[in-house]
Protein backbone atom coordinates (compact mmCIF):
# COMPACT_ATOMS: atom_id res chain seq x y z
CA UNK A 1 0.00 0.00 0.00
CA UNK A 2 2.22 3.07 -0.99
CA UNK A 3 1.41 6.26 1.07
CA UNK A 4 1.57 9.06 -0.56
CA UNK A 5 1.75 12.53 2.19
CA UNK A 6 0.79 16.02 1.15
CA UNK A 7 1.69 19.47 2.17
CA UNK A 8 1.47 22.59 1.83
CA UNK A 9 -1.97 24.53 0.83
CA UNK A 10 -3.76 27.16 3.80
CA UNK A 11 -5.53 30.05 3.75
CA UNK A 12 -4.72 33.12 0.76
CA UNK A 13 -6.75 35.90 -0.29
CA UNK A 14 -8.23 36.00 -3.99
CA UNK A 15 -5.60 36.64 -6.50
CA UNK A 16 -2.90 34.79 -4.53
CA UNK A 17 -1.27 31.85 -4.87
CA UNK A 18 -0.14 28.87 -2.77
CA UNK A 19 1.86 25.48 -3.40
CA UNK A 20 0.79 21.96 -2.47
CA UNK A 21 2.93 19.03 -2.44
CA UNK A 22 2.79 15.45 -2.65
CA UNK A 23 5.51 13.11 -1.79
CA UNK A 24 5.70 9.72 -3.19
CA UNK A 25 7.01 6.29 -2.79
CA UNK A 26 9.77 5.87 -5.16
CA UNK A 27 8.15 2.58 -6.84
CA UNK A 28 4.98 4.19 -7.33
CA UNK A 29 6.51 7.58 -8.97
CA UNK A 30 7.98 5.86 -11.47
CA UNK A 31 4.88 3.59 -12.32
CA UNK A 32 2.10 5.68 -11.50
CA UNK A 33 0.66 8.27 -13.20
CA UNK A 34 -0.27 10.85 -10.33
CA UNK A 35 -3.08 13.60 -10.30
CA UNK A 36 -4.44 16.34 -8.14
CA UNK A 37 -8.44 16.31 -7.30
CA UNK A 38 -10.26 18.57 -5.27
CA UNK A 39 -13.91 18.08 -2.77
CA UNK A 40 -15.83 21.48 -2.27
CA UNK A 41 -18.70 20.89 -0.06
CA UNK A 42 -21.77 19.77 -1.91
CA UNK A 43 -19.71 19.16 -4.68
CA UNK A 44 -18.44 15.76 -6.65
CA UNK A 45 -14.67 15.36 -6.29
CA UNK A 46 -13.12 17.44 -9.12
CA UNK A 47 -10.32 16.27 -11.39
CA UNK A 48 -8.02 19.06 -11.15
CA UNK A 49 -4.75 18.10 -12.81
CA UNK A 50 -2.50 15.52 -13.99
CA UNK A 51 0.80 14.10 -15.16
CA UNK A 52 1.99 11.55 -16.65
CA UNK A 53 4.36 8.96 -15.16
CA UNK A 54 7.38 10.30 -17.77
CA UNK A 55 6.41 13.80 -17.11
CA UNK A 56 6.09 14.30 -20.57
CA UNK A 57 2.85 14.90 -20.47
CA UNK A 58 0.24 16.98 -18.39
CA UNK A 59 -3.60 17.55 -18.06
CA UNK A 60 -5.60 20.32 -16.83
CA UNK A 61 -9.56 21.04 -15.79
CA UNK A 62 -10.79 23.91 -18.11
CA UNK A 63 -11.93 25.78 -14.77
CA UNK A 64 -7.74 25.64 -14.01
CA UNK A 65 -5.95 25.87 -17.45
CA UNK A 66 -3.45 29.05 -17.12
CA UNK A 67 -3.23 28.68 -13.40
CA UNK A 68 -1.89 26.02 -12.16
CA UNK A 69 0.43 23.84 -12.96
CA UNK A 70 1.70 20.42 -11.98
CA UNK A 71 5.11 19.05 -12.30
CA UNK A 72 7.26 16.25 -11.04
CA UNK A 73 10.55 16.96 -8.59
CA UNK A 74 12.45 13.52 -9.11
CA UNK A 75 15.18 14.23 -6.62
CA UNK A 76 12.58 14.61 -3.53
CA UNK A 77 9.58 12.42 -5.28
CA UNK A 78 7.40 14.35 -4.79
CA UNK A 79 4.05 16.11 -7.58
CA UNK A 80 3.63 19.72 -7.00
CA UNK A 81 0.68 21.99 -7.65
CA UNK A 82 1.23 25.71 -7.98
CA UNK A 83 -1.90 27.76 -7.86
CA UNK A 84 -2.15 30.89 -9.09
CA UNK A 85 -4.59 33.36 -9.51
CA UNK A 86 -6.62 31.88 -7.44
CA UNK A 87 -10.38 32.42 -7.09
CA UNK A 88 -12.71 31.82 -4.16
CA UNK A 89 -14.55 28.99 -6.35
CA UNK A 90 -11.11 27.49 -5.96
CA UNK A 91 -11.66 26.54 -2.43
CA UNK A 92 -11.49 22.64 -1.80
CA UNK A 93 -9.76 19.66 0.10
CA UNK A 94 -7.13 19.19 -2.45
CA UNK A 95 -6.09 15.32 -2.56
CA UNK A 96 -3.02 13.96 -4.80
CA UNK A 97 -3.99 10.33 -6.05
CA UNK A 98 -2.17 7.61 -8.26
CA UNK A 99 -2.72 5.83 -11.12
CA UNK A 100 -2.15 3.23 -13.55
CA UNK A 101 -4.67 4.24 -15.90
CA UNK A 102 -3.57 6.67 -18.91
CA UNK A 103 -4.83 10.32 -18.04
CA UNK A 104 -5.71 11.73 -21.77
CA UNK A 105 -9.17 9.87 -20.91
CA UNK A 106 -8.97 12.27 -17.24
CA UNK A 107 -10.17 8.92 -15.71
CA UNK A 108 -12.51 8.98 -12.99
CA UNK A 109 -10.94 9.27 -9.00
CA UNK A 110 -12.18 5.66 -8.47
CA UNK A 111 -9.17 4.81 -10.97
CA UNK A 112 -6.94 5.93 -8.22
CA UNK A 113 -5.38 3.29 -6.31
CA UNK A 114 -3.67 5.38 -3.85
CA UNK A 115 -4.26 8.77 -2.06
CA UNK A 116 -2.81 11.32 -0.12
CA UNK A 117 -4.38 12.42 3.50
CA UNK A 118 -5.72 15.53 2.01
CA UNK A 119 -5.41 19.50 2.24
CA UNK A 120 -7.34 22.25 2.62
CA UNK A 121 -7.19 25.36 0.45
CA UNK A 122 -8.98 28.46 1.34
CA UNK A 123 -9.33 31.16 -0.77
CA UNK A 124 -11.12 34.20 0.58
CA UNK A 125 -12.73 37.10 -1.27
Amino acid sequence: QARLVQSGGGLVRSGGSLSLSCTVPRRTFSTHHMGWFRLAPGKEREFVAGISSSGGNSYYADSVKGRFTISKTTANYTVNLQMNSLMPEDTAVYYCGATLTNLVSRPNWKTYAYWGQGTQVTVSS
